[in-house]
């Protein structure tokens, strides 16, 4: 993929670093973007704001506009698997593991045995006796029968960090311009599941706003509801962990972000409550978890992504958070590996309909909702 980043604007940098998150959820959005950008110095008015994120869009300098839904609080489960494929039917497994609607996103990375690395995600099981991790096993278990090779199951143990932010040389340099604070008044829902109507919400507004001047009433329209609901329940997910953040998502690819290193950790559990948070405010780090081991194959249960425009880059990073590490451990050579992707080998998404379907309640829903 080509390389964008030279040829941005003074604008275009500013959008990019100030509107990856804290985008404003109210009736013109754009208009008071603009105004926060104004008062850093970038003068664009709301509708040349919104024509500008537009043509970003469509370039592919953005991979989508919106709201980044946080499948895990909508319903269903998801799980990181690792496998082996042998280097003589690795395309032919590919095909197989691929063709399964469950997996999202699927990678081939740099690792002696476990070269395929793919998530999966499933609707809540319909046997009422049973959970979406349930499903997850049945998933995997089909995965074996059909490709004659063995799963490793890596769900998430604990999250310590996840907020992929790729910065630009330009205004706003610190990403620091958060106007979530110009939308409603919100409080909290203390409910597990969704109502009809905030299905439809959740899938239609997962792949990404409309870039229009009034994106929320569209939604409103297209799910035939009302506004200020939009508007407000929006904001109400982003509150209650729903919705992650609400903003401009870039191609980090295009943006020269290039170098993607799993980078893997075998912390003593002792340190382990101590080691995410450190190691999760590393600005580089996109994403920061506890998962399981596999004793015999798999010894690493801390993970840390970081991303990098260069190679020398992406090793700074990685042995930035190698510090960091031994700031709590003697961290010895054996304990630590970093898996680069080599190549993507599916990435469709984590699709939430039926996720969030499986997760509906019709007996919740408010009479006031629709009108």
């Amino acid at each position: 993929m080509k390389r964008v980043d030279a040829e941005l604007s003074t604008l275009d940098r500013a959008i990019i670093n100030g509107f990856q998150g804290g985008f404003p959820v109210v009736s013109h959005p754009f208009d008071a973007a603009a105004a926060a950008l104004s008062d850093r110095g970038i003068e664009v008015t709301g509708p040349e704001l919104c024509a500008r994120v537009r043509t970003l869009d469509s370039d592919g300098v953005l991979s989508r506009f919106g709201a980044l839904v946080n499948a895990e609080e909508i319903g269903g489960a998801a799980s990181l698997v690792a496998m082996h494929a042998p280097e003589d039917r690795y395309d032919e497994i590919t095909e197989i593991v691929n063709d399964f609607p469950e997996v999202a996103h699927n990678y081939e990375r740099e690792h002696p045995h476990l070269n395929m690395w793919f998530v999966v995600s499933v609707a809540d099981h319909p046997d009422p006796d049973k959970d979406g991790r349930d499903r997850i096993a049945e998933v995997l278990s089909r995965i074996e029968t059909a490709t004659g090779q063995e799963t490793y199951d890596l769900p998430k143990r604990r999250e310590f960090h996840v907020g992929a932010t790729f910065l630009v040389d330009g205004p706003i340099p610190d990403g620091d311009l958060d106007c979530s604070h110009l939308g409603p008044s919100v409080t909290p829902s203390d409910r597990d599941t969704l109502t009809p109507a905030e299905r439809d919400l959740v899938v239609e507004i997962q792949g990404g706003l409309p870039i229009t001047e009034t994106p929320y009433a569209d939604v409103a329209e297209t799910i035939d509801a009302d506004p200020e609901w939009v508007i407000e329940t929006i904001s109400r997910f982003n509150e209650e962990g729903k919705v992650r953040r609400i903003g401009v998502i870039p191609n980090h690819y295009a943006l020269g972000y290039t170098e993607n290193g799993m980078t893997v950790w075998d912390v003593p559990e002792e340190v382990l409550p101590d080691v995410g948070p450190a190691v999760a405010d590393l600005g580089f780090v996109t994403h920061c978890y506890q998962r399981p081991r596999h004793e015999g194959v798999w010894e690493y249960n801390f993970f840390a992504m970081t991303h990098g425009r260069t190679e020398a880059e992406s090793e700074r990073r990685i042995q930035e958070v190698k510090r960091t590490m031994e700031d709590f451990w003697e961290v010895d050579p054996d304990d630590w590996d970093t898996l680069f992707s080599t190549r993507i080998l599916k990435k469709t998404g984590i699709r939430l309909d039926e996720r969030a379907e499986s997760n509906t309640d019709s007996s919740s829903e408010p009479s006031s909702t629709r009108e």
